[in-house]
């Protein structure tokens, strides 16, 4: 993946993590303060969900990759969430902790060269 690909995917990937988790906690304020946290997991983790569609979309990572991808920064935001937790006494532990919701997704995508899909079918027979 070349590194332009790297730090758009690392961006995008921090900024919707942090979204999602801020928008699931709004909503699920309304059941109380369990709705509260379970709606940040679940904003944050849909949030991974779409990092992955944006990825593909942008053809920053290949579809074999997409899993992959959305599956690191859904673990690089259920790291982030914790370290958020943990430093809630100050504003900097939560906001530097998105950083985790990027750097899983950018490990997660690899370093897989790039080829098409279209063309490994061909290529492979497959």
């Amino acid at each position: 993946m070349p590194a332009v690909n790297r730090v758009g995917l690392f961006v995008v990937a921090c900024v919707l993590g942090g979204v999602g988790g801020a928008l699931g906690s709004i909503v699920g304020h309304s059941f109380g303060k369990s709705g509260l946290w379970a709606g940040g997991i679940v904003g944050g983790l849909l949030a991974s969900l779409l990092v992955g569609r944006i990825a593909l979309w942008r053809r920053w990572i290949n579809r074999s990759r997409y899993w992959p991808t959305t599956i690191g920064a859904a673990l690089g935001f259920l790291a982030a969430s914790a370290v958020a937790v943990k430093t809630l006494s100050s504003p900097i532990g939560p906001m530097l902790s998105t950083l985790l919701i990027g750097a899983g997704a950018v490990l997660g995508a690899g370093r897989s060269p790039v080829v098409k899909d279209d063309q490994r079918s061909v290529d492979t027979g497959v």
